[in-house]
């Protein structure tokens, strides 16, 4: 086969590939979802869902996801109010984008969760918040209190085991 025949084949598939994978978006725009509405409860389509229906055992949940599903689940419950940039089910890992409040429009944050285990364990998570202000015109890093971190990792340790046993009692 000559050079140009794989090249039109290497292209083919790379199109083919990307046509394939756009349908394979796992959580809808913010826009597109009602205020209060969880970013957990994106795939209403039915198909394979990776935050399982919350069964037993140890993993807390469907054992495709990699990390416990209650932790995952209550994580994206507790941010709802900030915009998602990335989340990974598998790795553990959720990433909010800026989020400011419109009482305070010079003042932003951002969070990332870190969910570490399959377990449902307070040390198996660990959020960060980042927090900027703005200084003439520009977004400076400013300190965060760390009673914040300890406050969210909190509430969603309590959110987690609220639906631990609402599905304990289905």
């Amino acid at each position: 086969m000559s050079q140009a025949g794989r090249n039109f084949w290497r292209g083919a598939l790379g199109v083919a590939a990307a046509l394939a994978l756009s349908a394979c978006s796992m959580f809808q725009p913010d826009s597109s979802r009602a205020p209060g509405q969880s970013r957990a409860d994106d795939n209403p389509r039915g198909g394979v869902s990776v935050f399982g229906g919350g069964g037993g055992g140890n993993r807390g949940g469907d054992a495709g996801i990699g990390v416990n599903s209650f932790l995952w689940r209550a994580s994206l419950d507790t941010l709802n109010f900030m915009p998602l940039s990335s989340a990974d089910p598998f790795g553990g890992v959720i990433i909010t984008d800026w989020f400011s409040d419109a009482t305070t429009p010079t003042e932003r944050f951002k969070a990332t969760v870190y969910i570490l285990d399959t377990r449902l364990r307070a040390d198996a998570l660990n959020v960060s918040i980042f927090r900027q202000q703005q200084v003439n015109g520009a977004w400076v890093d400013a300190a965060t209190n760390p009673d914040t971190e300890i406050q969210i990792e909190n509430q969603i340790l309590r959110r987690a085991r609220e639906l631990r046993l609402s599905a304990a009692g289905n």
